[in-house]
């Protein structure tokens, strides 16, 4: 990849749409998007910041109409002069334009390469430019917010403050390695450790936010489980508001997990339909209950299906310690949900009773109570989503934040064993290297290439 070329591409979603947009960017950007248009248009005499509407031929012949949108450097998005072509959205004049920039002497942008140039000219840094790709991918009001606050520079901020504490002890260290001939020592030894532990329990509780994080950002999985014909693949399809899950009285027709997403107020949930949990006929049967227990293990929510005229509170008691006996329910939601109340005059008295269990009687069949599900999902979210907390959704993030914990473990330890001053530098320098990995300061062509690698031609 040549940063030096001038590069080209269609910026808005492939197919046809009333218009379509055509970026080219660069140092050459004015003077060979200029041989597109009539003679009397010299793009580097029109003011920068405007739109103008004018025509583009090839050769003789007229192309299409056209705005163009001039950005010098200073105000472009990538941070290099940039203009921006809005033409008419067919499929045919999107490609002949490009084609015309091309024989012009643009070069056809790789994916990312717009935020790429944004971020090397320093328009924005290394979490801002990964929070562009989560924005176009974002797909319910949770995931946007998160992509926005990271586009804030939310996480930045935080790498930041982690930073400006380091270099704080820095000057511990120095303080140290000057004078230590004379054997002076740290001027504020408890000074030293607060500033740790605030790092410490800052970097914890990012490294905690990520399993929320991610989660929010990709959808909450809500596990669908109970026995053989108590309405799973009802429930399912109740409450995707689709038939994605074939309904049988057949018990084991469900042979493999199904899942699909639905967005309720903001939150996107997975929703995953799973075999029936009982001692399996066949292989086949098998290997679904298998992955019904591999559906559990990865769901933050357990909906335990079981149907109400035909069970006990006991049988429920002794399956759900059958549960926590093969699978750790500690960290997820479980909620009983009690189908069929179509069927009963009224709920067992024994079920009435039943106080510490969260549970909802609903019919998945006739739709009744479908509503308080989702209020139980919404709740759940709610008590554990901190309104504008910095949350960890990347996992390169995750990544570095760890390698920084390990750091300032290890200064921890050191500095309650005494360890030397340039012993302690060591564990800083590493811990200062990561940061700068984490923002872009520190960065490589591998690693540049896996992030923007991801993003669409055009941004």
């Amino acid at each position: 990849m040549k940063i030096s070329d001038t590069i080209c591409a269609i910026s808005t979603a492939p197919g046809i749409g009333a218009i379509a947009i055509i970026r080219a960017a660069g140092k050459d950007c004015f003077s060979l998007a200029g041989k597109l248009f009539q003679s009397e248009i010299n793009l580097l005499q029109l003011p920068a910041q405007k739109a103008k509407f004018t025509e583009i031929y090839e050769g003789s012949q007229l192309l299409d109409q056209v705005v163009i949108t001039k950005f010098d450097a200073s105000h472009s998005y990538c941070g290099e002069d940039m203009l921006e072509i809005a033409c008419h959205g067919s499929i045919y004049i999107q490609q002949k334009i490009v084609e015309l920039l091309l024989n012009a002497g643009c070069r056809m942008a790789e994916p990312g390469e717009f935020t790429m140039r944004a971020f090397l000219n320093g328009k924005m840094d290394l979490p801002q430019a990964e929070a562009v790709a989560d924005l176009i991918e974002s797909q319910s009001e949770t995931s946007h917010r998160l992509a926005i606050n990271q586009l804030k520079g939310q996480f930045t901020s935080k790498l930041q403050q982690l930073r400006a504490q380091l270099l704080e002890l820095v000057t511990f260290l120095e303080l140290e390695l000057d004078f230590s001939e004379e054997e002076v020592e740290f001027a504020d030894h408890s000074r030293f450790l607060s500033l740790l532990a605030d790092m410490d329990n800052e970097v914890i509780f990012l490294l905690d936010s990520f399993k929320l994080g991610n989660v929010l950002r990709t959808g909450i999985p809500v596990a669908i489980i109970g026995k053989p014909n108590v309405g799973k693949s009802t429930l399912l399809n109740c409450l995707i508001e689709d038939d994605r899950a074939i309904v049988s009285h057949i018990p084991g027709t469900t042979r493999d997990t199904i899942e699909d997403t639905f967005n309720i107020d903001g939150i996107t949930f997975r929703f995953i339909d799973t075999a029936g949990i009982r001692t399996a006929k066949d292989e086949i049967e098998n290997f679904g209950i298998e992955r019904t227990y591999k559906a559990i293990e990865k769901a933050d929510v357990i909906f335990y299906l079981i149907d109400i005229t035909q069970t006990a509170v006991e049988d429920v008691e002794n399956e759900l310690v059958f549960l926590e006996n093969n699978i750790d329910l500690s960290a997820k939601k479980c909620i009983v949900v009690a189908n069929k109340i179509d069927l009963l005059n009224k709920i067992p008295y024994a079920f009435g009773r039943w106080n510490e269990l969260d549970i909802a009687y609903i019919s998945a069949k006739r739709k009744v109570n479908i509503n308080i599900l989702q209020d139980m999902l919404l709740d759940y979210v709610n008590k554990r989503h901190i309104a504008d907390a910095t949350l960890l959704t990347n996992t390169r993030h995750y990544d570095v934040m760890l390698k920084l914990y390990d750091c300032i473990k290890r200064l921890k330890n050191g500095f309650r064993e005494q360890r030397s001053a340039d012993l302690l530098s060591i564990d800083m320098r590493e811990a200062l290297q990561n940061i700068g990995l984490a923002t872009g300061e520190i960065s490589t062509e591998e690693i540049l290439g896996n992030i923007f690698g991801r993003f669409c031609i055009g941004k």
